[in-house]
């Protein structure tokens, strides 16, 4: 099975985001979670905690991950996977940031046109 193609796409710039932080912006029916790490790294997943659904982008950052406000699950930034006895998952989307501090997603082609921050 082959992944849908991607699209670069722009959606702001890396000093939109706060050190320790996150952004959720919509693109079409998604809604992504974009977090930076006090080392200025940059992660992107679902923004919907695979527990119950907890908005992501309003957890609590440290180190390379996010615990979900709700009932406290703790998520890695980098495989998007649950941490300790929790089970589950959500989707990373990856991430780039240029030397002039824009930043971008690789989203699927049919909603790159639908994004709003």
């Amino acid at each position: 099975m082959n992944a849908p193609a991607t699209i670069r796409t722009t959606i702001g710039r890396i000093d939109d985001i706060p050190r320790e932080g996150a952004r959720m912006v919509r693109a079409g029916p998604m809604e992504i979670a974009i977090f930076r790490t006090v080392a200025d790294e940059i992660y992107a997943i679902d923004n919907r905690c695979p527990h119950r659904g907890g908005p992501l982008s309003e957890g609590i950052v440290h180190g390379g991950f996010v615990t979900c406000p709700l009932h406290n699950w703790v998520i890695d930034l980098k495989t998007g996977l649950a941490q300790g006895a929790d089970e589950g998952c959500v989707r990373t989307i990856a991430t780039y940031v240029d030397a002039d501090g824009r930043l971008s997603l690789d989203l699927p082609v049919s909603i790159a046109a639908n994004v709003a921050a």
